[in-house]
């Protein structure tokens, strides 16, 4: 079964790595595969926690600006068809 991590608790476990734990130790003991450990450390590496709601809440928010600019040509490109018919 799939289990869902926070933040706070990826930057958790990333932090015992950092203190000195072994990766293959760290993720039996949680029970996540290597390459998830090892993207995680590459997205939330380096990350405070408050930091990475920020970053989360920044993704949230370019997804939604980008489903609103993709609605927008939509709707340009269907008035400039409807304008460009003879009538």
């Amino acid at each position: 079964m799939k289990r869902r991590f926070t933040e706070e608790q990826i930057i958790g476990i990333l932090r015992e790595q950092e203190a000195g734990g072994t990766v293959k130790e760290i993720i039996r003991r949680h029970g996540i595969s290597e390459q998830s450990f090892y993207r995680w450390k590459a997205k939330y590496g380096g990350l405070e926690v408050s930091e990475a709601r920020r970053l989360k809440a920044l993704e949230a928010e370019n997804a939604k600006l980008k489903k609103l600019l993709a609605e927008a040509h939509l709707d340009n490109a269907a008035l400039k068809d409807v304008l460009s018919r003879k009538w």
